[in-house]
């Protein structure tokens, strides 16, 4: 054989390697550059997603991309988790159903999202359920924080830890709410929780079920007169250019998880799951310090724009929780042995 033709023929296989070398870069390119920086020869053996809907600058977001950084460098690269928000990757049902099967691997979520799998979630999410934050934080880091996250075994998802997601507040386009009375005939978004209705209409309000990502809008055409919500997430959604009466009655503190799927966990070596537990629970103490923060900063950022704030006095604000004690009975009358144990706990 020609021994020109040899050459050529072996001239285009190298070429067709190199273009098959580079385009996988382009395609890997978080890879590729993980290569190059690391100085690793080998890739991750996991990658692994990580779901959360709220934008990248905030405490949640935050906190997941810590614990992904701290994942990383604990498995010294075996493990890459890639933090997707802003709901990239659904809403935080679709999120639930989807890490149930494995169709994602890690999520941050409000404990709201997982009554309909375990109803023993509607207790924290009673109305004026804790003192204060640090009775919510006793209670959560404590030996019921354990049994609630024990609650999720056989249903797919494992539970990590908890972060904060602050104290929730009504807020309106109409006028300060000062009294009960002032709720009356007021129609205020909720999630989408049969509780969380209830305890809008046991206010005398009208729930109106509204998607998260349509509230400004509504505000804003007085399809709805208010909403509920925490100080960032009133921020960072600008409902305050819409609706600048907000009261501080801290009616829910209901708190998030971090979950992986149960499909996903299995993969894992006992040591690796290890370090992605001590990983988690010091992600939800970053959290934590964010969120805090952030809630100071976003309130005095918010008044000086000219957010008007009322704070219920102290017997209003008894009215306020003698109002929603139907909510108690109507949703956890069979685990009130749970609420008289939070409610013990100094």
């Amino acid at each position: 054989m020609d021994k020109r033709i040899v050459k050529r023929g072996m001239f285009a296989l190298y070429l067709a390697v190199a273009v098959i070398f580079v385009f996988g870069l382009m395609k890997w390119g978080n890879m590729g550059d993980y290569l190059l920086l690391s100085g690793r020869k080998e890739a991750p053996e996991y990658v692994f997603s990580y779901a959360d809907n709220q934008p990248e600058d905030y405490p949640t977001v935050q906190g997941a991309k810590e614990f992904a950084k701290l994942v990383y460098e604990r498995t010294e690269g075996r493990i890459k988790i890639k933090v997707f928000a802003e709901g990239e990757m659904g809403n935080e049902n679709e999120v639930v159903e989807q890490i149930q099967y494995g169709g994602i691997d890690f999520a941050r979520v409000s404990v709201m999202m997982l009554t309909d799998l375990k109803p023993r979630f509607n207790v924290l999410q009673l109305p004026y359920l804790y003192r204060d934050e640090k009775h919510m934080w006793k209670v959560l880091d404590g030996e019921i924080g354990e049994e609630f996250k024990k609650e999720l075994e056989g249903s797919g998802l494992v539970a990590l830890s908890w972060y904060d997601a602050g104290a929730r507040h009504f807020y309106n386009s109409s006028g300060p709410i000062e009294s009960v009375e002032d709720m009356k005939n007021m129609r205020i978004r909720v999630a989408e929780s049969d509780m969380m209705a209830a305890m809008v209409e046991a206010l005398g309000a009208r729930a109106v079920p509204i998607a998260y990502s349509d509230i400004y809008a509504a505000l804003e055409t007085s399809s709805i007169d208010g909403a509920e919500n925490n100080w960032p997430s009133y921020e960072s959604m600008r409902h305050n250019e819409v609706a600048k009466y907000i009261t501080l009655d801290a009616h829910n503190r209901i708190p998030e998880m971090q979950l992986v799927s149960q499909a996903t966990w299995d993969q894992l070596k006992e040591t690796d799951r290890e370090i992605i537990s001590a990983c988690a629970e010091e992600s939800a103490r970053y959290e934590r310090k964010l969120w805090q923060t952030r809630e100071q900063t976003v309130r005095d950022q918010l008044i000086k724009e000219g957010c008007i704030v009322t704070e219920l006095s102290p017997a209003e604000l008894a009215r306020f929780r003698s109002a929603v004690k139907i909510v108690y009975q109507m949703y956890c009358s069979q685990y009130s042995d749970v609420v008289d144990r939070i409610a013990k706990i100094r």
